[in-house]
């Protein structure tokens, strides 16, 4: 037997879904992620407890939801296709940091608001975590490249030089100098791609 579809009532649904999250969003940003419950997420979309739970999932599920993009970008792909295609290290440089300040850019008011305080609650840091390791993961495939091409100082590894990689292109560089210290992010990428070539490069 064919299940019937109606075409409205998914609508509604994702409407609905799409309220539930933009509007923890809200309170997220407000808040801080530990100070909202579901409830005032239910309050603030106008819909019961339950229907949090039926269309969006749990508290950590919403987070997940809102992060995704940032994890997901494009141009997290584009990059390290570019990278790969790349032979000259400072180049694999220039364009990791270009690529890292147009993510961070492109979801900034979300990714700063939301992770820079930290989110407090052990679930939701999980969430968190499985970001990171897919942010370390892609600098370790920079790192990789600048390996083949023999590009690293003497005596600096793949693990180190994806250490250096997180420590001068990671998020907590971006947070610093653009979220606390107020540089822009043209000023942030340059100064940091530049750190990360002396600190990588056999010729920086």
């Amino acid at each position: 037997m064919t299940r019937y579809r109606s075409p409205r009532r998914e609508d509604a649904a994702a409407a609905t879904r799409e309220a539930i999250i933009s509007s923890a969003r809200d309170l997220f940003l407000a808040h801080g992620y530990s100070g909202v419950t579901v409830a005032q997420i239910a309050a603030a979309a106008r819909v019961a407890v339950q229907t949090v739970y039926s269309s969006a999932g749990s508290k950590t599920a919403i987070l997940s939801a809102l992060l995704e993009p940032a994890v997901n970008d494009p141009t997290v792909n584009e990059v390290l296709d570019a990278v790969a295609a790349a032979t000259d290290p400072r180049e694999i440089v220039r364009l990791t940091a270009a690529g890292v300040r147009r993510t961070h850019e492109r979801h900034w008011a979300l990714v700063f608001g939301l992770l820079h305080e930290g989110v407090g609650e052990p679930a939701a840091a999980e969430v968190v975590r499985a970001g990171v390791d897919a942010y370390v993961a892609a600098l370790s495939t920079v790192a990789g490249r600048l390996v083949t091409l023999d590009a690293l100082r003497p005596g600096l590894g793949p693990d180190r030089a994806v250490d250096l990689l997180w420590f001068y292109l990671g998020q907590r560089a971006w947070f610093v100098l653009v979220g606390e210290r107020g540089w822009t992010f043209d000023q942030a990428e340059e100064w940091l791609a530049a750190s990360a070539r002396q600190a990588l490069l056999r010729v920086p």
